[in-house]
């Protein structure tokens, strides 16, 4: 038994994520990641952010199992020659929706179907690096993908 707390000492002590620590400026003073969320059966959700001369306003949903992840912009304005949007609410109730019915059917693809049109730059992508709110919520998801660090 001291050989093994001996072995867990020398390891160091394990750091657990809550999903509020996951809030954080990315860019230095415009640009960042809030509002984590934990929306059940492996798959969570935060708000990218970003603020410098234009405002945008990015949502990923992601899963944290396969790491496959929605992306999809909900408001912009000064960020380029488009004309300025904020669809904010009409796409968060369409996710709303979609997390009250059967996990089954909400796959992040329909999702992004139903997001096309409201929201924009709607894409799913597969990542092999683990998010931050993976990390927190679902660390025991994280497979082959490359470990969240707080540090880095």
């Amino acid at each position: 038994m001291r050989a093994l707390t001996a072995l867990v000492l020398m390891a160091g002590p394990a750091v657990a994520l809550d999903l509020g620590q996951c809030d954080r400026v990315t860019h230095v003073s415009h640009g960042g990641e809030d509002m984590h969320r934990d929306l059940g059966e492996g798959r969570v959700m935060w708000r990218d952010w970003w603020s410098q001369e234009g405002t945008a306003t990015d949502f990923v949903i992601e899963d944290c199992g396969p790491g496959e992840a929605l992306r999809f912009r909900t408001a912009e304005e000064n960020m380029g020659d488009r004309p300025p949007f904020d669809r904010t609410d009409e796409a968060l109730k369409i996710v709303d929706r979609h997390g009250r019915g059967a996990r089954v059917f909400a796959t992040l693809r329909r999702m992004a179907e139903d997001l096309d049109g409201v929201a924009r730059q709607v894409r799913v992508e597969l990542s092999g690096e683990e998010s931050c709110a993976c990390a927190a919520a679902y660390g025991e998801l994280r497979g082959e993908k490359s470990r969240f660090d707080l540090t880095d």
